[in-house]
């Protein structure tokens, strides 16, 4: 069989400027029928928010993969065949086009969480004026747990609401532009003085549960877990321990609080269903993984893509890998 050639574009060739007009592109989001035979493939850039079962559905046919990109800050939902990808086959991911939206989210949801801003949209949804008195951003202290590029850009963020302190962990400790960055295995020694937690970290095996019941009980009384990650870095069951008893019914009033409030968008199960107690937890403030797909999506993402082509075209290094099969 001759090389693969051809390019797997997950936007349409004409979207995106600065394509090498060297390389043979096939424009694919994931329909049922492939744009050609997938043996011919050399990158494919997976499509987004399709799912896992969609993304991976070519890979077993790539013979002549060389890359594989995503267009995701992680790459969990192709990582159960990366192992049968041929050797020696890159995989790079999004880092930079989820960025600034991701944080921002984290950012809503903290201050919507902290200032209870679910509670006045159901009194203004009942017509009631109901005054209270909430916690600000403004003087709390912070732990942000994987302290990649969105957690960077997370905190860059919160710098501007006066916060006192900002605690960076990551898988291991270095240091960052914004200050110095511990292992995730010190963790403990600031959870019970953090206000907020905010979980920025790719889903891996280390990651899988780290926020569990031992996590949650050392956080302090009253404190908010916000979750940007991954569902699966929370287990769900410890968290309903820790956030009270659920209401009768979304919205109702009659929930028990706990002692943490969180603040996710994203669950596990994702979706969540219709019936999990989750949705009538109170104190937990919950958004459909929104974090990502917003309108800086499309214009960070061509950008990415039609760098990364030319340095294909160019033989030159790819950015952003981040697994070699």
């Amino acid at each position: 069989m001759a090389d693969a050639t051809e390019i797997w574009l997950a936007l349409p060739p004409e979207s995106v400027d600065g394509l090498p007009d060297t390389l043979t592109y096939r424009y694919w989001a994931g329909e049922e029928e492939f744009p050609a035979d997938p043996a011919d493939c050399a990158f494919y850039v997976v499509p987004y928010y399709v799912g896992a079962e969609v993304a991976v559905r070519p890979l077993a046919r790539m013979t002549g993969i060389r890359v594989v990109q995503t267009l995701t800050a992680g790459i969990d939902h192709i990582a159960s065949a990366i192992p049968r990808l041929p050797a020696g086959t890159r995989v790079c991911n999004a880092r930079g086009v989820h960025d600034a939206s991701t944080a921002e989210l984290a950012l809503a949801l903290t201050l919507g969480s902290l200032r209870d801003l679910p509670g006045s949209v159901r009194a203004q949804d009942r017509g009631e004026w109901l005054p209270d008195f909430h916690p600000a951003l403004a003087d709390r202290t912070v732990a942000i747990v994987g302290y990649g590029a969105v957690g960077e850009a997370t905190e860059r963020r919160l710098l501007p609401f006066e916060v006192a302190a900002v605690h960076r962990f990551a898988r291991s400790a270095r240091n960052a532009p914004l200050g110095p960055v511990r292992p995730l295995s010190e963790i403990g020694e600031v959870l019970p003085q953090a206000d907020v937690v905010i979980l920025t970290t790719p889903l891996t095996d280390e990651t899988r549960g780290l926020v569990d019941a031992d996590f949650m009980a050392r956080m302090k009384d009253g404190a908010l877990l916000v979750n940007v990650a991954r569902g699966a870095v929370v287990d769900t069951e410890a968290l309903l321990a820790e956030t009270g008893t659920p209401a009768s019914a979304p919205g109702a009033e009659d929930g028990v609080p706990g002692r943490l409030r969180a603040a996710l968008d994203v669950t596990d199960p994702e979706p969540l269903p219709k019936d999990h107690p989750l949705w009538r937890m109170p104190g937990v403030l919950i958004t459909p993984h929104l974090g990502g797909p917003t309108s800086a999506f499309y214009p960070r993402a061509r950008r990415l893509l039609g760098a990364q082509l030319r340095r294909w075209a160019a033989g030159e290094e790819l950015e952003n890998t981040v697994a070699v099969a």
